[in-house]
């Protein structure tokens, strides 16, 4: 970790620690700029850990003829997917077919340009199936007769932030969490250069300090109107839509690892994906949020409306009482002024403001499959700023613990087995998807499981905990359970509490 230096002026201070500020702090310290990013809670903890967990395309998408933004996002899948082969996989989906929404014609030649669009290598193709054969019809009803079979991606979108703020800290940036920005205001310093005076409040301690930076960036997501009117004390030039996406996790209703996309009536989508082992994934809603960001639960209708949406498929009903567990986050669209939530631009707009004196970028909306080139986007409308920056670099560089093929990922795990063979096969696998191949930088020298400290329960150990909190931020409970992993859905409340206890103590 590295401390902030009081005197020091950062080249960029990012205002928000999601994956579109810890996508800038990665690849501007990979470009040797001097870097501090502040997160008011914990990483992810807002829009970026509630997201479908997919890199995709957006197949929907091409309906609003948003082609270029597709085609963006299709390619950088594939790009995506080699860099983070530990927590990102390809994933089939399974979209059955049903007359009077949309018809076959036009989902086949959606699904030709979704295969053709992006320069797919990796992936395999669209396929069509006979659901009366075919292992995925089994777990739907009857009268779904005929399906079509693509490629997307799936990818532990938490994990995804924390792994990029581990290697922008390896690479000199100042990453600080539960630390909010009070206020910042341009001054001119001692050497007549306008620079940002950034006021910090760290949590809990509420302590204060002032930071300088040469360039201030505020990628706080769906907050990022608050941040403009009260921190930054100006106007924006652009506005965002809040909509929120809600999302049930219920024990499992399928055997297969294929996920199911399902059309409503209403021309809404809704994905039934498999989750941790042992649940289904299903999601997401699309309702205009007008509250605050703070506050985002997944509400009763939006319950119904999932339930009811995955029961016009699923042969054996999924009720109430299969669900384990609900999240909501809200997205900060750009807002295009469309008429529907579900309608308005995935998009994003990097707006540089510089009446202010020094430089001030916003981020408007964006999706976590296209945060890597709206990083690159934030810089290259800094280069004038920054001539000694560095050219781009994260196209080809994998995230920590992603140095290895997607082909090897099963060897990885069996190796991971024979060098530990205290670890069960899901233990070892469950390393594997989370940490790749610094799995074994956490087990170090242990020749037993006792040697890895306290056990939580559910093969999460004291040195993993540590492991966590050394290299990627962790602090609280929901740090651990819910954010860098899901154990959350496994583990008990008296579990819960005494690692709750163990954080307090150490």
């Amino acid at each position: 970790m590295h401390p902030m230096h009081p005197n020091q002026t950062y080249d960029l201070f990012i205002i928000g620690g999601g994956v579109n500020g810890c996508g800038i702090a990665r690849d501007a310290a990979g470009r040797g700029l001097s870097v501090a990013l502040a997160e008011k809670d914990d990483l992810a903890s807002g829009t970026s850990s509630a997201s479908t967990k997919l890199f995709h395309g957006g197949l929907r998408y091409l309906e609003f003829y948003e082609f270029g933004l597709v085609r963006q996002a299709l390619k950088e899948r594939e790009v995506l997917l080699q860099n983070m082969p530990h927590i990102s996989w390809p994933m089939r989906f399974v979209l059955p077919h049903v007359k009077g929404i949309r018809p076959a014609w036009l989902v086949r030649l959606g699904l030709f340009i979704y295969d053709h669009l992006g320069g797919r290598k990796l992936l395999p193709a669209t396929k069509t199936l006979d659901l009366t054969r075919h292992y995925a019809g089994a777990a739907l009803r009857s009268n779904f007769k005929k399906a079509f079979e693509y490629s997307d991606c799936w990818v532990q979108d938490a994990r995804l932030v924390a792994l990029n703020a581990q290697d922008a800290a390896q690479r000199g940036a100042a990453i600080m969490t539960r630390c909010k920005v009070t206020a910042a205001v341009c001054i001119t310093d001692d050497a007549g250069q306008n620079v940002w005076q950034i006021e910090l409040q760290d949590s809990p301690s509420l302590s204060l300090r002032t930071v300088y930076a040469k360039t201030l960036v505020n990628a706080s997501g769906p907050w990022i109107n608050q941040v403009i009117n009260q921190q930054l004390a100006t106007q924006s030039e652009h506005k965002i839509r809040l909509v929120r996406g809600s999302h049930i996790v219920v024990n499992k209703r399928f055997e297969h690892d294929s996920a199911y996309f399902f059309q409503s009536a209403d021309q809404r989508i809704a994905f039934a994906i498999p989750y941790e082992q042992h649940y289904t994934l299903i999601g997401t809603t699309d309702k205009d949020h007008p509250q605050t960001a703070d506050d985002v639960m997944c509400s009763q209708a939006e319950v119904d409306y999932l339930l009811a949406l995955a029961n016009e498929y699923f042969k054996n009903p999924v009720t109430q009482a299969d669900m384990v567990w609900t999240y909501a986050g809200v997205r900060p669209l750009f807002d295009n002024g469309a008429s529907k939530a579900s309608e308005a631009t995935r998009d994003y707009v990097v707006s540089l403001q510089q009446q202010l004196g020094a430089p001030l970028v916003n981020i408007f909306g964006g999706k976590i499959t296209t945060y890597r080139k709206l990083a690159e986007a934030t810089l290259a409308k800094l280069e004038t700023q920054f001539p000694h920056m560095g050219p781009p670099w994260t196209q080809r560089a994998p995230l920590p613990g992603g140095d290895f093929l997607l082909q090897d990922k099963a060897q990885l795990a069996q190796e991971l087995q024979q060098q530990y063979p205290f670890l069960s096969p899901t233990w070892a696998q469950r390393l594997i998807n989370t940490y790749g191949t610094n799995a074994c930088n956490i087990l170090g020298t242990a020749g037993c499981s006792a040697d890895l400290g306290l056990d939580f329960g559910h093969t999460l150990s004291q040195a993993e905990v540590q492991w966590l909190q050394q290299h990627e931020f962790a602090k609280t409970v929901d740090d651990i359970v819910w954010r860098r992993t899901k154990l959350g859905l496994a583990l008990s409340q008296t579990q819960v509490d005494v690692l709750s206890q163990w954080l307090d103590a150490h």
